[in-house]
């Protein structure tokens, strides 16, 4: 039974922090098209790690999760307030460079795909 809340917690915590990150000011995070990708609890809810991607590439996700780290106080105050837990958690904000490697792959079978399709018209 705990396993479902933990996981039903980890979706709250996401779909918050999404909201949250959208309305902070600071220049490394505003105006970037950033993305949370996953957030894992701790089976206690006592840490939360989330894993950060911005779609212009890993180096400014970086930057963006330099931004996350001097604004974590806040994000966990506003993090407690909207979703009434009774401890909130540490929040650990990581670089993740996943869409970034998606994309590649991606390109990397589409060329395959247009190789294969040339073949087969000739």
């Amino acid at each position: 039974m705990a396993g479902h809340r933990v996981g039903r917690t980890s979706e709250d915590i996401k779909r918050e922090i999404t909201a949250i990150v959208r309305e902070l000011k600071d220049p490394r995070i505003s105006g970037k098209m950033l993305t949370v990708l996953r957030v894992d609890v701790s089976n206690d809810l006592s840490f939360v790690k989330v894993y950060i991607s911005a779609l212009e590439g890993i180096d400014e996700a970086k930057v963006a999760v330099e931004g996350l780290k001097s604004a974590t106080g806040r994000i966990r105050g506003e993090l407690g307030r909207r979703l009434h837990l009774r401890k909130t958690p540490e929040i650990k904000f990581i670089a993740d460079d996943s869409v970034e490697h998606g994309m590649k792959i991606f390109k990397m079978l589409d060329d395959i795909k247009g190789g294969v399709d040339s073949e087969d018209r000739s």
